[in-house]
């Protein structure tokens, strides 16, 4: 072959290299996971992950999740962060995922985790939290049980001060038999135990008590005078159930 013929063949060769290297983005696509059709690259997670657009159904996604190799791993993170009094963004920041993916591990953890046998005959204490969801002007009560021997939690409930949510506590406790209730020196604790049972007395609701500290201390969103608070009544309810019996 002639050297100008070589030379030409050279100089496409690398000319080609050279406009495949700069292929725009826009050519670079995937198949959506939920409707199988075109996504383009558009943007990047907080860590550095390439996310890409889908135009028919306007959904975000990546090619491969690097944390559903490690979704145990991440599960029980997720638990040490919560019981560590950490929020959902330090939780998020922690782990380089995003927000609502911990509020949706949080909910999925929180249905795995199953309420304990209560034993019959055993010494209970009962004491409320005031708290608050969505904004600080809007109060809700946390009721919950600790068996008096073990201090284990036995049962909670969240919602309005009332009767109303005092009695799905209470009645777990009756439905045990239980030997004894403490209570402090709440009046709508009188009609719904037994005055044979029903026990209050200075320092009788000591542990329980001292339970309120532990969970005001080791919980971010129960603090008092902080800027820390729910904005979901599940997500409360779900982050309570994996730090009581997780």
């Amino acid at each position: 072959m002639h050297i100008h013929s070589l030379l030409f063949c050279s100089n496409m060769s690398l000319y080609r290299s050279k406009f495949v290297v700069y292929v725009p983005n826009y050519h670079l696509t995937m198949k959506c996971k939920f409707c199988s059709n075109s996504c383009i690259r558009k943007g990047f997670q907080k860590n550095g992950i390439q996310k890409y657009y889908c135009s028919p159904c306007k959904k975000y996604q990546q090619k491969e999740y690097s944390y559903f190799a490690c979704y145990s791993q991440t599960n029980h993170q997720i638990v040490s962060l919560i019981k560590a009094s950490c929020g959902i963004r330090d939780i998020s920041r922690v782990l380089s995922i995003s927000s609502t993916t911990v509020l949706k591990r949080i909910l999925l953890i929180s249905d795995m985790v199953k309420k304990p046998i209560i034993s019959r005959g055993k010494t209970y204490e009962v004491d409320e939290m005031i708290t608050h969801i969505g904004r600080k002007d809007r109060k809700i009560c946390i009721v919950y049980a600790i068996d008096r021997k073990s201090r284990s939690v036995v049962d909670f409930n969240v919602g309005r001060r009332n009767k109303t949510t005092l009695r799905m506590v209470v009645n777990t406790l009756l439905l045990s038999e239980s030997k004894e209730i403490r209570t402090d020196r709440l009046n709508l604790y009188l009609g719904l135990i037994p005055e044979e049972i029903h026990l209050v007395k200075r320092r009788g609701t000591n542990y329980i008590e001292r339970k309120n500290l532990t969970l005001r201390t080791q919980l971010k969103r129960l603090n008092r005078r902080s800027i820390a608070y729910t904005r979901s009544l599940a997500v409360l309810v779900a982050i309570l159930k994996i730090y009581f019996w997780y």
